[in-house]
């Protein structure tokens, strides 16, 4: 398999997760396994997008994601507009309905980060392994 990639800009609404899923599905089908990253692509595209429409990205902003998959990995990153605002995995507790997001994304994914974009925002990625 060569590297597909493919990149979007979202809205900020409510439409943003399922719009990002939907972009990762038509990337994946478009491979010779496409199965492969489906579940796990899936579930870290709408946590990081969501994450980035809740607490990233004011009013007037969107939110950029981009894929590349590539024989050894699938790279996922969503840009948003605030620097000031890096993810925060918080501890987790039995009676606790919000901040299991990005403890799946870690559990799912062999490396995560964030980084400052060139003018203004961040950039949160992760990468799954095939």
């Amino acid at each position: 398999m060569s590297s597909h990639s493919s990149t979007t800009w979202l809205p900020r609404s409510r439409r943003a997760p399922s719009e990002g899923r939907a972009l990762l599905a038509s990337l994946l089908a478009s491979t010779p396994n496409p199965g492969l990253y489906l579940d796990s692509g899936l579930l870290i595209v709408s946590e990081l997008v969501t994450n980035a429409l809740l607490h990233g990205t004011p009013a007037g902003h969107l939110i950029y994601l981009a894929l590349d998959l590539d024989p050894a990995r699938l790279r996922i990153e969503v840009h948003d507009a605030r620097r000031d605002r890096e993810p925060v995995l918080r501890a987790l507790t039995l009676d606790g309905e919000a901040g299991r997001g990005l403890h799946l994304v870690k559990s799912l994914s062999i490396r995560t980060g964030c980084s400052p974009r060139k003018h203004t925002g961040k950039i949160v990625w992760c990468e799954v392994a095939a």
